[in-house]
């Protein structure tokens, strides 16, 4: 059952006093957008763009530029600390329930595979990006069969990537036909999994989690 932001609202107001700073921060800044993301009936792009920036508040550090990874690896670092952390094994079981449905879509989705929109541009040729999707999907099957899930949930989110690219750089248009089955794929996963990285990150308050971006500045 996905937990709602009422229900991780309320627990965080009674607790967020014993939180430190940079935990409280940012599980008030990922709440608020969870907030927002619940109340886009019939609208899965603002969804998804709201569910994206609650993701972004619960795990963005202020990195130094010199040290500075690339988003991808901190992706990869920011979920394997997640699934390591996931003692009720709450992402296991999402990647489980939904790996028929909404995962296997994206999974099997050229739309939202980059190299497939490097083809289109004419950067790699068609064999190329043949070759890396389907390595790419091997790749995801291994993981499952092996329960890696933090490998799992980095080959979904280099997917949804794409889609995040696509829509805050104006490559897609509002409401499109043409892109709403991985749209609604996207943001049902989302949905899911951001109340889930709360939860977690609550329940391990006592884990430094990093500086927060931006911190509040009287």
């Amino acid at each position: 059952m996905t937990l709602s932001y009422k229900e991780l609202k309320s627990r965080q107001r009674e607790e967020r006093d014993t939180y430190p700073m940079n935990l409280g921060l940012r599980v008030h800044r990922a709440l608020s957008w969870l907030n927002r993301a619940e109340q886009c009936e019939n609208d899965l792009d603002a969804e998804f763009i709201f569910l994206w920036i609650a993701y972004n508040a619960a795990y963005a550090n202020d990195i130094d530029d010199h040290r500075r990874f690339t988003e991808q690896v901190t992706f990869q670092n920011f979920l394997n600390r997640l699934c390591d952390l996931d003692k009720n094994q709450k992402i296991y079981n999402l990647v489980w329930s939904e790996f028929t449905s909404s995962i296997r879509v994206l999974l099997d989705n050229k739309f939202v595979f980059q190299p497939f929109w490097d083809f289109q541009n004419k950067k790699i040729d068609e064999d190329d990006w043949h070759n890396r999707f389907q390595k790419a999907k091997n790749s995801a099957h291994r993981a499952l069969g092996n329960k890696e899930t933090g490998k799992v949930l980095a080959i979904i989110f280099s997917r949804l990537y794409t889609l995040r690219n696509q829509l805050l750089h104006g490559g897609a248009t509002w409401n499109s036909g043409v892109n709403r089955d991985q749209m609604r794929d996207a943001a049902n996963f989302l949905g899911k999994l951001i109340p889930i990285i709360i939860e977690i990150m609550m329940d391990n308050s006592n884990v430094f989690w990093g500086e927060a971006c931006y911190p509040v500045v009287e």
